[in-house]
């Protein structure tokens, strides 16, 4: 099982949910964590180091990509000239690969210096993604990490924060087998066929796994915080947090 997480903002973290993560890993054992980005809420050493702190605690490999949240919001000159500096210092390298036993991931960093909240993704990017998902072994489940989707429906969001090269890099991806892609930044759970809604002429689906916050205090639509599971045979579940239990219960719905 993959446990994903996503839009942590340290910062504004819920201790409760903190606890309740670290005792569904302790009780489930995933093969590994994935967390799409917004680790923290103001891109601050204190909150990295918090965040850093969380993830190794689980004692179970991760992977992790920026979100827009961590990089500097309100210092310019550390925005435009050394946007990532503290991310790297705890997090090393922005695009990492990770196996595991079943699945195979891709971290894509889809941040810009120059803007605030859309998501970017280069050519360089999609072509070396493409040879990392093409040399992946066959029988691994595929998976690209990206913190904003590349579809949300439009009275959710509207499309203005989805890449805007997204259908060039599926129209590659897709012909590696991908399963899907993970994703945050709206704090709203879904899953969308990515093949289906492009029309992109695959015999597979390609989901667009959309995960809300795990574990902060900015909550939207009026969702509690949650988290997604991919299982090994490509099942997806959804997990809320149960404020009276203290704990992330399953959703009946499973995709």
């Amino acid at each position: 099982m993959l446990l994903h997480l996503s839009d942590l903002h340290f910062g504004t973290e819920r201790e409760a949910c903190i606890d309740a993560i670290k005792a569904f890993c302790q009780q489930h054992r995933p093969e590994a964590v994935v967390v799409s980005g917004d680790l923290t809420q103001r891109a601050r050493i204190k909150q990295f180091y918090a965040c850093r702190q969380f993830l190794d605690a689980l004692s179970i490999p991760y992977l992790v990509v920026p979100g827009n949240h961590d990089i500097p919001l309100y210092h310019v000159w550390n925005r435009f000239f050394s946007p990532f500096v503290r991310y790297q210092a705890f997090f090393g390298r922005m695009e990492t690969t990770l196996e595991t036993e079943h699945f195979y991931l891709v971290g894509v960093n889809s941040i810009r210096r120059r803007y605030h909240t859309r998501g970017h993704v280069s050519l360089e990017q999609i072509h070396e993604t493409y040879a990392r998902l093409n040399s992946a072994p066959a029988n691994k489940i595929k998976i690209v990490v990206f913190h904003q989707p590349f579809y949300t429906f439009p009275n959710d969001h509207g499309d203005k924060d989805c890449p805007v090269l997204g259908k060039i890099a599926l129209e590659q991806w897709g012909k590696t087998g991908l399963f899907g892609l993970l994703h945050g930044h709206l704090h709203k759970v879904a899953v969308h066929d990515l093949n289906q809604i492009f029309h992109l002429g695959f015999d597979h689906p390609i989901l667009d796994i959309h995960a809300g916050t795990a574990t902060s205090k900015r909550l939207r639509f009026g969702l509690s915080n949650s988290f997604n599971v991919i299982s090994d045979d490509g099942l997806i579940a959804h997990y809320w947090f149960d404020e009276s239990a203290k704990t992330f219960v399953k959703s009946q719905n499973v995709v």
